[in-house]
């Protein structure tokens, strides 16, 4: 695992250490992991939105198309 240094603000360094205690993590490395793994998450979902949003529509999603979904699993229940 790499290492990063970072430089913080006191007031910022104060509010890290409270998310750690009052949040379960283990060090303030966890937190940042965590913090971190959030925004590429977010950042991920977002590409994924702006990719549905610019493709072409689908199916329309009325009472026939639920319907039909519900016949496809009728078998497994």
């Amino acid at each position: 695992m790499s290492t990063m240094n970072i430089s913080l603000p006191e007031t910022l360094k104060s509010f890290v250490d409270d998310q750690v205690a009052g949040r379960g993590y283990g060090t303030s490395s966890e937190y940042v992991r965590e913090l971190i793994r959030k925004d590429r998450d977010r950042q991920a979902l977002r590409g994924l939105l702006l990719e549905g949003a610019a493709s072409a529509p689908g199916n329309i999603a009325d009472r026939t198309y639920f319907n039909a979904l519900r016949d496809r699993i009728s078998p497994l229940r």
